[in-house]
């Protein structure tokens, strides 16, 4: 049996995930605003500049699944403390690094410390949370998400400001130390110390795990290489045949391993569970989408009209209010709706992101910037119905001895798909401005308008996908019933 908790142990243990599930996803979009800046102060190469935001996400997804696994098998809340220390250490290191190849490290350190205290928060929350209270606590996690990644920008803009051009890229991961700290002293006083999952032998897998592995890195990998240059070497597309070969191997060791009596990483019960399936696919696609909608928005507003960082942050505001309410009416609905709810959520997001391009090319500069705190308002309350409520939708029949994994696993695609969404729109973006100015500093806005475009196309396109997965998802249930 599950244990129970009072309702303060709840709350205080909520209070925590919360805030450490904030600080980690800023890390995300904070630091995109200040590429520039890092470039200017270590001269960083622009292979340089993806991998210190894209560096950070796959050190994160490939930490995810055995930090889950080892969660659920044995202390979740030993794994939060651990995860949490070294992100807070690594922290300090990219704040104080000399030079773009010590950022890079510590990045990357930095990336793995989140991947492992991140699963342990879902499993936190699905073993402590039941029923309808759940749904509400997986609706506080998808409106702490959603802020997260839209204010980033704009705490990142304020930092340089503070700063100054030079040195103020240092304060978006000086910021994260005290943080840290204080997260880390709550998490020891206020998580309640769970039962250990497996008082057996411990089951990792190693062989799935370096399977997986293989198969995560060798997707992402061409993507992490992906600026948009015209030196971007076409040779790297060839190791995602790599990644299918994994793929293929893994699945195959996986049923030999299950069918041995062992514990495989990827449980293939697990994934034949309709509503978990679904809900990893259609995740994985939004957040291919999600990511880019900001990031083009905040580069086109800065490149195309000039607008300084902290307030092209500042238009995200408005995405960030609209998910939070959106989020939390989900929540209390979402067990009586069910997936409509998210259809509906992602359909409101592709009429956002055609706002958001109407408003680019129909208003002049000067009035661009309040026309897309609309269009962004729309895009973040259709984000709120799909983030949350698609979390609890894809967990619901997931026992809670598996919980850490199951969210770690979701968790991945969520890195995996922002990974390759960030890389793919960047890509579109920058080869158009390329293509049509031959070089980044002398474009004019009509430049970057057409940048902005078939970037937003490839992010609507990402949108499309989990809105078919979502359709597919409600038809197939219907039948059923």
């Amino acid at each position: 049996m599950a244990p129970e908790f009072s309702s303060p142990q709840r709350r205080r243990a909520l209070i925590v995930c919360l805030a450490v599930t904030a600080l980690t996803v800023l890390d995300v979009t904070k630091a995109n605003v200040a590429l520039p800046s890092i470039e200017a102060a270590l001269g960083a190469s622009s292979t340089e500049l993806q991998l210190i935001i894209s560096g950070y996400v796959l050190a994160f997804g490939l930490a995810l699944v055995p930090a889950g696994r080892l969660g659920d098998q044995r202390s979740r809340r030993l794994l939060f403390i651990v995860g949490l220390s070294i992100f807070t250490a690594m922290s300090l290191l990219c704040a104080l690094a000399p030079t773009s190849e010590a950022l890079l490290v510590a990045r990357f350190a930095q990336g793995v410390g989140a991947g492992i205290q991140s699963p342990q928060v879902l499993g936190l929350l699905q073993t402590i949370f039941r029923g309808p209270e759940r749904a509400k606590a997986f609706g506080a996690f998808g409106v702490t998400v959603g802020i997260a990644m839209a204010i980033g920008p704009t705490l990142g803009g304020l930092a340089i400001v503070i700063g100054g051009p030079q040195d103020g890229w240092r304060g978006i991961f000086f910021m994260n130390v005290p943080l840290g700290l204080t997260i880390l002293a709550l998490a020891v006083w206020a998580l309640p110390r769970l039962p250990r999952g497996a008082p057996a032998a411990l089951d990792m897998d190693p062989v799935g795990l370096s399977l997986l592995g293989v198969a995560v890195l060798g997707l992402m990998w061409p993507f992490l290489f992906t600026t948009g240059s015209p030196d971007d070497d076409p040779a790297r597309w060839w190791v995602l045949l790599v990644s299918g070969a994994a793929v293929l191997a893994l699945a195959r060791w996986e049923r030999r391993y299950a069918a041995a009596g062992r514990r495989p990483i990827l449980p293939p019960g697990l994934l034949r569970t309709p509503s978990y399936r679904n809900g990893i696919a259609l995740g994985t696609a939004y957040f291919a989408a999600n990511p880019c909608l900001l990031l083009l928005t905040s580069l086109y507003l800065q490149q195309g009209t000039g607008l300084a960082p902290v307030f092209a942050g500042m238009v995200s505001i408005s995405f960030a209010l609209m998910n939070a309410v959106a989020a939390w009416l989900g929540s209390r609905v979402v067990n009586r709706i069910g997936r409509p709810l998210v259809v509906v959520g992602l359909t409101i997001v592709l009429l956002g992101a055609t706002l958001l391009v109407l408003g680019v090319f129909l208003t002049p500069a000067p009035v661009t910037p309040w026309v897309l705190v609309g269009a962004m308002a729309v895009t973040g309350a259709g984000g709120g119905l799909v983030m949350s409520p698609n979390q609890t939708l894809t967990l619901a029949a997931v026992p809670t001895e598996q919980a850490g994994l199951a969210g770690s696993v979701g968790q991945l695609g969520q890195r995996i798909g922002g990974s390759i969404g960030t890389a793919v729109a960047l890509a579109f973006f920058y080869s158009t401005v390329y293509r049509e100015s031959g070089a980044v500093v002398t474009a004019d806005r009509a430049v970057y308008q057409h940048s902005y475009l078939i970037g937003m196309l490839a992010a609507a396109a990402f949108v499309a996908v989990a809105l078919a997965i979502g359709i597919a998802d409600v038809r197939t249930r219907r039948r059923r019933l």
